[in-house]
């Protein structure tokens, strides 16, 4: 039986938060579409959001918001609110996608502006 594309990642997630839990680090987690790039640092029990930053929100400052200097911007937004809060370590949850183009920009941009992971 074939997994479709959507189980697969879902699955990838599951897994990588099972392992995050673990940790129990504040957690960043990415959530990508094809115009948007979202990103959450939630509390270890997953109860409360602690920051947020988005694209949405970041409209007016960059020209396109599905693109590499978007997701850097949102990154360097996020790292800015958690090391505001007093949050320096977290653990990066990439929800399934793989680590690569925006999803490593904004992770990128995030360690430049101060978050460890």
């Amino acid at each position: 039986m074939a997994i479709d594309k959507r189980t697969a990642r879902a699955r990838r997630a599951r897994k990588t938060r099972a392992r995050i839990a673990r940790l129990g680090a504040p957690r960043l987690s990415v959530h990508r579409t094809p115009r948007h790039i979202y990103a959450q640092l939630i509390e270890p029990g997953g109860g409360k959001v602690l920051a947020s930053a988005s694209t949405l929100k970041l409209r007016g400052d960059v020209k396109n918001t599905g693109n590499v200097e978007a997701a850097k911007a949102v990154g360097k937004q996020l790292a800015e609110q958690a090391v505001e809060a007093g949050f320096k370590s977290v653990a990066f949850d990439r929800s399934g996608f793989r680590y690569h183009g925006r999803i490593k920009a904004l992770a990128d941009a995030a360690r430049k502006a101060g978050l460890k992971f």
